[in-house]
């Protein structure tokens, strides 16, 4: 059983008070509410004795009544499961594509980018603690149905709708419902998720959405078992089906010194990439900074993020990114073919693009990606 009686996010709740770390951007036509909406979940299955088992995640939580299961922001009531985040968003904005990151999904467009509160993993180094660690009563939320945020891209010029921030998983009904609202009206939508969901809701997902960003954190098990607090394998899991569905996927490595920046280990995961997923496959590599609970190592040097970009590099993955760190050359798109620079960045913005009908501008080669709308 996986629910807990004091998870982390209730210590938090009651140690932190009313944090004032969520900043709203545009509270036009949202309506605030201290209360929790309980909408009946999609994913779970009735046991005995008004018990629930959920069937969202590897968790596969079995609650109690009157209990949540390992997120906190699913609920078992009378033997029914409920969600606690549909139609309640913590944070919104109105972001680059470059920032999920995604580089290779409709470049310089901008993606209108929500967030509940609450995830599935508990990640010591959380870059979004405040959000994904937090349980949805000890945050302000504001009522959107998915209608209205169809509306608020409109209002925004936004072409995409990105579900990031905090986890995505623990709001999948809210997304299927609001991703296949702006299907109808030509908005694409992506996930910026750490890829820890199970198979069916997956798939339902996928006949939706457009792009999946996943959090790779590392390539072995102690590491997803001691800083993350999940499992590696059914990330794996993940990744795999979402290319055998046909969706474009970008991976994230974040590198935390002495815990996962071993050569060894990425050249494990570059090879597994490239024999599961193709040579194809963005892989950015993410510069770490100290924040939450793990602030007793540095930021990672630029140096290793270097190091094992080129180990990647060498291993025949055909493009491999830095993160994090503004104006290296690592932020470029390079033909894979001819060596051109073909998209050169600044951070989130984009100075050039020479890439025409998915083509190298220069030697006409094909270029992975979805380039336009």
């Amino acid at each position: 059983m996986h629910e807990k009686s004091m998870s982390r996010r209730r210590f938090i709740g009651r140690t932190a008070g009313a944090i004032a770390g969520v900043s709203l951007t545009e509270r036009i036509s949202a309506r605030s509410s201290g209360k929790l909406v309980w909408k009946e979940a999609r994913y779970y299955k009735t046991l005995q004795n008004g018990r629930v088992q959920c069937l969202l995640c590897p968790w596969q939580c079995i609650v109690d009544p009157g209990r949540r299961g390992h997120c906190d922001v699913r609920a078992n009531r009378d033997g029914v499961y409920y969600s606690l985040v549909y139609g309640r968003i913590a944070s919104y904005h109105n972001d680059p594509i470059e920032k999920k990151p995604l580089f290779h999904f409709l470049p310089k467009h901008m993606a209108l980018s929500m967030a509940t509160a609450g995830c599935n993993v508990d990640c010591k180094f959380c870059q979004n603690w405040e959000l994904a660690q937090r349980l949805p009563e000890d945050i302000p939320g504001y009522e959107f149905s998915p209608g209205e945020i169809i509306a608020l891209a409109g209002r925004w010029g936004s072409h995409i709708l990105a579900y990031t921030y905090n986890e995505p998983t623990v709001f999948t009904e809210y997304i299927l419902d609001i991703a296949a609202a702006g299907k109808k009206t030509g908005l694409k939508s992506v996930v910026i998720s750490n890829g820890y969901i199970n198979r069916k809701p997956l798939l339902d997902l996928c006949r939706v959405l457009d792009a999946y960003k996943v959090d790779l954190k590392a390539f072995t098990e102690s590491y997803y078992r001691d800083v993350v607090g999940g499992r590696l394998a059914p990330v794996l899991d993940t990744l795999v089906t979402l290319k055998s569905e046909g969706m474009w996927v970008e991976i994230v490595y974040l590198v935390v010194p002495t815990l996962n920046d071993q050569d060894e280990e990425v050249r494990k995961m570059a090879k597994w990439v490239g024999e599961n997923l193709g040579p194809d496959v963005p892989v950015h590599f993410s510069r770490f900074y100290p924040k939450y609970k793990l602030k007793n190592l540095p930021p990672t040097p630029v140096n290793t993020l270097e190091r094992v970009r080129q180990v990647v590099l060498d291993a025949g993955l055909h493009y491999v990114y830095l993160g994090n760190v503004p104006g290296h050359p690592g932020e470029n798109t390079y033909c894979p073919s001819c060596g051109k620079t073909l998209i050169r960045r600044l951070g989130y913005q984009v100075f050039e693009n020479h890439i025409t009908n998915g083509q190298c501008g220069f030697c006409k080669s094909q270029v992975a990606g979805i380039w336009h709308e």
